[in-house]
C-alpha cells in the first residue's frame, strides 16, 4: 500500500513554516496518542504515521530530500534509513513538545538541567525619567553562587562524584509497553553527578541569599509596563547550573501638569479672559524643561487646543519626539472693582451680546423656543 504523502498526513500546505508544522503535529499527536486511545490499532497506526512525517518535516535537510524525491528518499538505505524514516517515540518531537509545555514549570531548561529561577523587580519612574532615560541603581534579594565552593555545593577539596543511578548521564530510561520515557535523574537532579561531601556555608546546594545591587540601563522613550530583561541576574543555578533572568517591570508616576498619550503629552492652561478675547501670547513649560510659546488668536474658547509639534515625549529607539497639546481654560474674572465691574456692565449693556457671545446667545434663543413650545 503506497504511504500517504507527509504533508497530507500532518494537514499542512507544502510550503508551511516550522511552527506551523509544529502546531498541526501538536493537535494530531495529542488526539491519537495510544494513551488516549488505549486499544485502538487504528490511532496506534495514525500515531505512527504522524511522528514519522513530523520527524522527517521538522529537519530541512531531511525535508528538502522529501520534497525532491518523495518516500524514494528514504529508501534503500538512502540517508541512513531503511524503508522510512528513522524516529523514535520516547524522544522524538512529542517530547520535544511537552518539554517546552512543561519545563518552565519544572525548574528546567531543554536538556533536563536545572537552573536558577528568574524573578520579577517592579520601579516606579518619573515621566522626566521616562523622556530622558535613567541610570537606575536597584537592590534586590536572591540566590547567588555560594563564594567558599564556587558554586560547586561540594566542600573545598572534594568534588561531586558520578550519579550512580544514572551513570553520569543526568537522566533515566523506563520501559512502559509500547514507549520509551526519557526523563531526569531523581538522584542527581539533572546534574549527573553528586556530593558525597557537602559545603558546610551553602549545605551543598551551591548558592546563598545575599542582597545585590545593581544599575539599570533606562532608555528614553520607555513607556508604563515596559519590561527590561537582565540576562542571567535573576537566581543562581544549583551546583553551578546556568542563572535564571530579572525581568524589571516599569510603573510611570502621574505627573503634575502633563498627561501622556503615547508619545504625546498633553496639559491645560489657564487663559485670562481679557487675553482670550483680545488675543496675545503666552508661555508654557515642555517636558523637556524649557519654555514654550502659544500664540491666542481672539476670541479662544475654553477647550481649544493648541498642538506644538516635536514638544512631547521621547519615542523609543527613534530619533524623534512626539508632540504637546495645550488645552485652553479660559479664566471669569474675580474680585472686581467697582470701576471694573462698571466697564463690564457697559459693555453688556451695548446690545452686541449675538456678536460678541454667539454661542451662548443662540443657546438661550432655542431654550426660549422650547419653553414657548412646551407652554403650548
Amino acid at each position: 500500500m503506497a504511504k500517504q504523502d507527509y504533508y497530507e498526513t500532518l494537514g499542512v500546505a507544502r510550503g508551511a513554516s516550522a511552527e506551523d508544522l509544529k502546531k498541526a503535529y501538536r493537535k494530531l499527536a495529542m488526539q491519537c496518542h495510544p494513551d488516549r486511545n488505549p486499544g485502538d490499532k487504528k490511532a496506534e497506526h495514525r500515531f505512527k504515521e504522524i511522528n514519522e512525517a513530523y520527524d522527517v518535516l521538522k529537519d530541512d535537510q531531511k525535508r528538502a530530500a522529501y520534497d525532491r524525491f518523495g518516500h524514494a528518499a528514504f529508501e534503500h538505505g538512502a540517508n541512513g534509513a531503511r524503508g522510512g524514516a528513522e524516529f523514535n517515540f520516547g524522544m522524538g518531537g512529542f517530547a520535544d513538545i511537552f518539554d517546552e509545555m512543561f519545563g518552565e514549570f519544572m525548574g528546567t531548561r531543554r536538556g533536563g538541567r536545572a537552573q536558577g529561577a528568574d524573578l520579577r523587580y517592579n520601579l516606579e519612574i518619573s515621566l522626566n525619567d521616562a523622556f530622558n532615560g535613567k541610570q537606575a541603581q536597584i537592590r534586590v534579594a536572591t540566590a547567588v553562587a555560594c563564594e567558599t565552593c564556587a558554586g560547586s555545593g561540594a566542600e573545598p577539596g572534594s568534588k561531586p562524584v558520578a550519579c550512580p543511578t544514572c551513570r553520569g548521564h543526568g537522566k533515566v530510561r523506563t520501559q512502559q509497553g509500547f514507549f520509551t520515557v526519557e526523563r531526569t535523574c531523581p538522584s542527581c537532579g539533572g546534574q549527573g553527578a553528586v556530593i558525597e561531601k557537602p559545603c558546610k556555608t551553602c549545605r551543598g546546594q551551591g548558592r546563598v541569599q545575599r542582597e545585590r545591587t545593581l544599575n539599570v540601563n533606562i532608555p528614553a522613550g520607555v513607556e508604563d509596563g515596559t519590561r527590561i530583561r537582565l540576562a542571567g541576574e535573576g537566581e543562581a543555578g544549583p551546583r553551578g547550573t546556568a542563572p535564571g533572568d530579572l525581568y524589571i517591570f516599569l510603573t510611570i508616576q502621574p505627573h503634575r501638569f502633563f498627561k501622556r498619550d503615547g508619545a504625546d503629552v498633553h496639559c491645560r492652561v489657564p487663559i485670562a479672559m481679557t487675553t482670550a478675547a483680545l488675543g496675545g501670547t503666552i508661555e508654557v513649560p515642555s517636558i523637556d524643561g524649557s519654555r514654550a510659546k502659544v500664540t491666542v488668536p481672539a476670541g479662544t474658547q475654553t477647550g481649544h487646543q493648541f498642538r506644538l509639534k516635536g514638544k512631547g515625549m521621547t519615542v523609543l529607539r527613534e530619533h524623534r519626539r512626539g508632540d504637546m497639546f495645550v488645552e485652553a481654560m479660559v479664566e471669569t474674572p474675580m474680585n472686581l472693582t467697582r470701576e471694573q465691574q462698571e466697564l463690564l456692565r457697559q459693555f453688556e449693556q451695548t446690545g452686541q451680546a449675538a456678536r460678541t457671545s454667539p454661542e451662548s446667545h443662540g443657546f438661550f434663543a432655542k431654550m426660549k423656543e422650547l419653553w414657548e413650545d412646551l407652554r403650548d
